[in-house]
């Protein structure tokens, strides 16, 4: 029974690393498909983030929409949008920050 157990977590832990899902930490950043990006906003002159944070796969706080970020750096045109994420431990502490860029 023990090594069945043994042999499973091992399974696991490879599947979870093989499809790119770190085990104990992820930190990357990747940009988000474009909604509603207007044309000739190719000056990043503002930078504007907004973040929500999910605790045990159970709750989540926080608003880490692109219309806060936009908010938070005062910007009426987006050029692009970019996702941060953080994450420890197999997700029980999840951190996602939206970051936009534009004017």
């Amino acid at each position: 029974m023990r090594k069945r157990a043994l042999i499973l977590m091992l399974a696991a832990s490879v599947c979870l690393t093989a499809t790119g899902c770190a085990i104990l930490y992820n930190d990357f950043r990747t940009p988000l498909p474009s909604l509603n990006v207007q044309p000739g906003t190719e000056a990043r002159i503002h930078v504007g983030s907004s973040s929500c944070t999910s605790y045990v796969w159970m709750v989540t706080v926080g608003d880490c929409s692109v219309e806060a970020a936009m908010k938070n750096g005062n910007i009426s045109k987006i050029h692009h949008v970019d996702a941060d994420i953080k994450s420890y431990f197999l997700g029980i502490y999840t951190k996602f920050t939206t970051v936009v860029y534009g004017e």
